[in-house]
Formats: structure tokens, C-alpha cells, sequence
């Protein structure tokens, strides 16, 4: 294909999705934005998230519309979907990694909702009686965990605030993402009898956490 001809192509196709985003609802426009600078920012994702629409194109076409309607909306929507076997069964052939790569996506919802949620570097300052630029610092000291959310930046888990010892378990945790280390606080731990390193750490047991953070950290890494 030649230059103008190429150039013309590509005209067309941007009159055709103006005119698509002009007829569509709002909601729907705006989710394809996000869902285009997504895979902007995360290129070596961008193979999943055409496999993705793809396979959601699919099922919406395949599937009633009353079926359609009893899945919940919001953030939750996609992984409920996602679930489903069929859905699945057409991702898995175009990314092997999908479920994968779901059950990551889900178990990072869970820690962001987890233990009263996540703040802002702004309100995790007010927080701590600190300032933004001071939470910053922390973050990249390796003293507070910060969770990256690509270009909105970082969450901070609120369970952090005024919590004694934490600076001495995540120096354990150093070599871990902060994504890890806020799984190891929050999950059950068999070496402290099932509880998880944030309940113990509340009750004041520091250094059975610090065991728990170098057995998990030798564990992690061999």
C-alpha cells in the first residue's frame, strides 16, 4: 500500500471511530480510553488485553442479553466474566499465561481492599503527620509500603498507620516487590500459628514476625 493510500486508510478509520464514540454511551467510551492507555503504558501486556476484548466480544455476541445482565458492574465486572470456563477456555489458546495472569489481577484487588483499603500519598501524609514528599522518601527507603498503580501512581494500605516494628519487618522483606510484602502481612502464617504478620504484629509479637519475614524471604528466595 502506498503512502497516500495508507494515510487515507487510516483517515477513514479515524472518521469511523469518532462517529462510534459520538453514538456510544459515555461509560463505554471513557472504558475504552482507560483500556487504551492501559496497554499504552503495559505494551508487554498488550497481547492479553486484545485477547481479552476479543474474547468479550465474543460472549457478549454468543450470549442473551437477561445473562449479560446479572453480572455485577464496576471493578468486579471483569473478573467475574473472566471466570467464566468458556471465556477461558477461548483465552487460553491466545495466551497461555491468562489465568495466570487473572488470578494476579485478582488477588491484587483483594490486597487493595484489604484491611480498610488504600490511600493517597497525600492522605497517607496526613495520616503519619508527615508530608507527601516525607512518604515518598519512606516508600523508596523501603520503610513503607507503596503499591504501583502504573500512572496513578502509589497505594498505601492504611493498616500501616501508627503500626510499631513495621520499618524492621520490611527490612527483612527487602528484596521482595511491595506488592509480596503486603501478602506476607496479610495472609495467614503457619509460622506464627495462622495468624497473619499484621494481627501479630498488633499484638506485639516483633520478633516472632521477624522470623516469619526471614523464613519467608529465604523461602521466596531459593
Amino acid at each position: 500500500m502506498s503512502i497516500p493510500a495508507a494515510n487515507e486508510t487510516a483517515q477513514t478509520l479515524a472518521r469511523q471511530l469518532s462517529d462510534v464514540a459520538r453514538e456510544a454511551p459515555p461509560q463505554t467510551v471513557q472504558a475504552a480510553a482507560r483500556l487504551l492507555d492501559a496497554a499504552t503504558e503495559r505494551s508487554g501486556l498488550d497481547r492479553f488485553f486484545a485477547a481479552v476484548v476479543d474474547a468479550l466480544v465474543r460472549f457478549a455476541q454468543e450470549s442473551d442479553e437477561n445473562a449479560l445482565a446479572d453480572h455485577p458492574s464496576g471493578d468486579d465486572a471483569l473478573l467475574h466474566l473472566l471466570d467464566r470456563p468458556e471465556l477461558l477456555a477461548d483465552l487460553v489458546p491466545r495466551d497461555p499465561l491468562a489465568p495466570a495472569r487473572l488470578r494476579g489481577l485478582a488477588l491484587k484487588r483483594q490486597l487493595l481492599a484489604a484491611e480498610g483499603g488504600v490511600v493517597s500519598a497525600q492522605n497517607m501524609g496526613a495520616a503519619l503527620g508527615i508530608s507527601r514528599q516525607a512518604v515518598d522518601k519512606r516508600r523508596r527507603a523501603g520503610t513503607l509500603i507503596g503499591l504501583s498503580l502504573g500512572r496513578r501512581g502509589y497505594a498505601y494500605p492504611v493498616w500501616q498507620v501508627d503500626l510499631e516494628g513495621l520499618p524492621d519487618i520490611l527490612a527483612e522483606l527487602r528484596g521482595l516487590d511491595p506488592w509480596t510484602q503486603d501478602a506476607f502481612m496479610l495472609a495467614p502464617n503457619r509460622w506464627l500459628d495462622g495468624a497473619s504478620p499484621l494481627d501479630a504484629l498488633r499484638h506485639g509479637n516483633r520478633d516472632g514476625v521477624l522470623t516469619a519475614a526471614r523464613q519467608y524471604g529465604d523461602q521466596i528466595a531459593s
